[in-house]
């Protein structure tokens, strides 16, 4: 089943669980009643195209159509949502399941296989942290610059950079499961079986987890990549200043943090209490252009609260405090 932005979010999270992770790496709180996707997401800042491509990637629906959802997402929110799977998996995940393995085996001095069980998963957790920090350093940095409208000097390109970034993804699968094997078929069994079990599960939903987070790298986020950096590339071999994608507007005057004149503007109709849609009204402009413009205001800024936004506006002479709505 393909989901398109009419459904209801908790029609999603029913039919996957996988889709409560997605939720949560885009910022999307619970609790959104019969709320549709595009409803949602507007209300929580996000790109709803962006998250579709996403959830349809990772339900498999979109196997068919993927060169049509890579003109639709926006590479900057693609890759926020990547980085913060990177801190979920290294921050929170792998460390809860190393407590939990910790308690499930006997770790006294006679149990040698217990330690070496436990050496082998931190070795696997720290292969994880360094695939994704490659990542961060090299894949994001080069992305970021092609979203400025750069190629970075030399030969490099995100073909290049891919290669290498793949080879690791086969390397974590198949170090997941030697880890899984090697707790099925070698840990005694005088223990408590139930809490390995546990743990052992554990392991097995991080891992499904970290293999749609590896495909759709592979798949729709290197897609998008390449079609990002063929753009620059034709922009800057015809002379031209880099346009910028649909979904992944640059600044064009100088202003606080590189703000254009057009995000200075949505600014302050945002900080006066106005909504995405009235925004659009008043501006001529459609909301998903206004919510590209907010996300654009948020990366460039680093503000994302409301009341942060308000303060920002103020102190740089965007709004007066009379025209703040309360």
């Amino acid at each position: 089943m393909k989901f398109t932005d009419n459904a209801h979010m908790s029609d999603l999270i029913r039919d996957d669980y996988r889709l409560l992770q997605v939720i949560a790496r885009f910022g999307i709180g619970l609790g959104f009643g019969n709320q549709t996707v595009e409803a949602a997401c507007q209300a929580a800042g996000v790109h709803a195209p962006t998250f579709l491509a996403v959830v349809n990637c990772i339900t498999g629906a979109a196997h068919t159509s993927l060169a049509s959802l890579v003109q639709q997402v926006s590479v900057a929110e693609l890759m926020r949502y990547l980085q913060r799977s990177h801190a979920y998996f290294i921050d929170f995940r792998l460390p809860a399941i190393r407590r939990k393995l910790i308690e499930a085996i006997d770790c006294s001095a006679p149990n040698q296989i217990a330690f070496l069980i436990l050496k082998f998963y931190d070795e696997y957790a720290a292969e994880v942290a360094r695939h994704m920090d490659y990542e961060n350093r090299h894949i994001h940095t080069y992305v970021q610059r092609l979203l400025d409208g750069q190629l970075p000097t030399g030969d490099d390109s995100y073909a290049k950079l891919e290669h290498q970034h793949h080879d690791n993804h086969a390397s974590l699968t198949k170090s997941s499961h030697e880890l899984k094997s090697v707790i099925i078929k070698y840990y005694p069994s005088d223990t408590d079986t139930q809490r390995l079990a546990d743990t052992l599960m554990d392991i097995y939903i991080m891992e499904e987890d970290l293999l749609s987070h590896c495909m759709l790298e592979d798949t729709l986020f290197a897609q998008a990549v390449q079609h990002l950096e063929q753009g620059v590339r034709e922009s800057i071999s015809q002379g031209e200043a880099p346009a910028a994608t649909a979904n992944d507007t640059t600044a064009t005057a100088a202003s606080p943090d590189g703000l254009s004149e057009r995000e200075k503007e949505v600014m302050r109709l945002v900080v006066s209490g106005l909504s995405n849609k009235e925004i659009a009204d008043k501006m001529f402009i459609s909301a998903n252009t206004v919510m590209t413009h907010r996300r654009n205001i948020a990366r460039k800024t680093q503000i994302r609260s409301s009341a942060a936004l308000t303060i920002y506006a103020i102190v740089n002479g965007l709004i007066n405090l009379d025209e703040v709505k309360i």
